[in-house]
């Protein structure tokens, strides 16, 4: 199957070597006041539909300024508890914050930045930042992959290469991607929105305006996270071009079920031992939320994130997983310096971190949640082809009974034996290795 359009596909048979040349150009610009550079000022409103290169190139004076605000921060007495149950140990915090302020290197996180090729292009009003990568291989299959919070695109760096050269990652030929990677409005070097508006839903009308832009007519979707919320209004809408969806953090949960949880009241009688697991998995995972409860309400009141690196550090570590809060998977990679399998490590979890903290999203990517009004874990109604993977590490397991139901035209479905919610980031050969296999019955 082709999945560009013949105009499309020209043009992206001679334009390769051009990009790759423009970059360099374009990064010799002066620095905008969103720091990064690229042909738009990233948050400025044009009507500029055209797709620009971009460079990521952070000035000198902000990684002195980060360090300075580092080695100056107040610290709060030590939790008056053995675990984490008041949130992040002061301990974890100053050993974390000695090698944050001392040894770590954003220069590193922007080669691994600068290795793919980088765009902006403004739709509705707002500047997208995305990646863009072409598979070596013909007829790939264009996916656009959502990220989520407290993510980034970082998140997704590391599924670049399998699925768009898999034959190097143990893959086919025939399952090769081109991957577009976009930032999420108000997150990273997106623009962020200076009016309401900019949910999940108005996500999903902008990915399909940007995959038309780059010229594919037909494509899938991925995400997890908030990503997942975007791919499940794509799956509602149904633009046209769009095969199909994958997500790792499905939305399942029947109505019944939901209600039960809101309230707080008694499981439905008559759930599986599966879906039983599934229901107490839930329980716990709204007790852990409260981050999200504030976010969604009183965005703008955590100035504090705005002005100290710390204190953003430590609101971005404090997400829940299946084990617990702070996610297991991201505090173990605070003492994991290197892998070998692809597990994170510190200065991945401070790649994300500080890219936060040199664009000044924590406040904007913490709005996400006060624009969303629906339910979360709930099914939405997509009767588009979905497949689903579900990730031991994830907040809960969805039964196969529950995702059978919400997504009638389920195409693929697994249970695997490692990952968990921060899942491309934490497992990426396995995780593209699901991501082959759920959108193979479409090629």
């Amino acid at each position: 199957m082709s999945f560009l359009t013949t105009s499309a596909a020209m043009l992206l048979a001679t334009s390769a070597t051009a990009v790759a040349v423009s970059l360099i150009p374009v990064g010799l610009a002066a620095a905008p006041a969103t720091p990064g550079t690229a042909a738009a000022t990233p948050g400025k409103a044009t009507e500029d539909t055209a797709i620009h290169p971009f460079r990521t190139v952070i000035p000198d004076d902000a990684l002195v300024d980060l360090r300075r605000r580092i080695a100056m921060t107040r610290w709060p007495d030590k939790e008056t508890v053995t675990d984490q149950s008041q949130g992040v140990p002061l301990a974890t915090m100053k050993e974390l914050a000695s090698y944050w302020g001392t040894d770590y290197d954003w220069r590193k996180a922007e080669v691994k930045l600068n290795a793919y090729p980088q765009f902006v292009t403004n739709i509705d009003g707002l500047d997208i930042h995305f990646i863009h990568v072409h598979s070596p291989h013909p007829n790939a299959m264009p996916l656009i992959v959502t990220h989520g919070w407290p993510g980034s695109i970082v998140e997704q760096l590391k599924i670049i290469e399998p699925l768009t050269n898999p034959t190097a990652h143990g893959g086919r030929v025939e399952d090769a991607f081109d991957v577009v990677i976009p930032s999420m409005p108000g997150y990273g070097f997106s623009g962020k929105p200076t009016g309401t508006g900019w949910g999940p839903e108005h996500m999903a009308r902008a990915w399909a305006e940007l995959m038309q832009r780059l010229g594919y007519s037909h494509y899938v979707a991925q995400g997890g996270d908030w990503g997942a919320f975007v791919v499940d209004q794509m799956g509602l809408q149904a633009p046209a071009g769009l095969l199909a969806i994958h997500t790792n953090m499905p939305a399942t949960v029947p109505a019944d079920v939901d209600k039960a949880l809101q309230t707080g009241g008694p499981a439905p009688s008559g759930l599986s031992a599966e879906e039983q697991r599934a229901y107490e998995q839930l329980v716990r995972t709204f007790k852990q939320v409260d981050y999200a409860r504030l976010m969604g309400s009183r965005p703008q009141t955590l100035y504090g994130i705005a002005d100290s690196p710390v204190g953003l550090a430590a609101w971005l570590l404090d997400h829940n997983d299946a084990d617990g809060q702070p996610a297991a998977a991201v505090a173990s990679a605070l003492n994991r310096t290197t892998s070998a399998t692809g597990e994170l490590t510190r200065d991945e979890i401070l790649d994300n971190i500080t890219l936060y903290w040199l664009t000044n999203t924590g406040v904007s990517a913490s709005r996400l949640y006060w624009e969303y009004k629906g339910g979360f874990f709930n099914a939405k109604g997509v009767s588009i082809p979905v497949a689903v993977t579900v990730f031991p590490g994830e907040q809960y397991q969805a039964p196969r009974s529950w995702t059978e139901r919400a997504y009638p035209k389920l195409i693929y479905y697994n249970r695997v034996d490692k990952g968990g919610h921060f899942a491309a980031w934490e497992q990426p050969e396995l995780f593209a290795q699901e991501i082959r296999a759920a959108f193979r019955p479409l090629r």
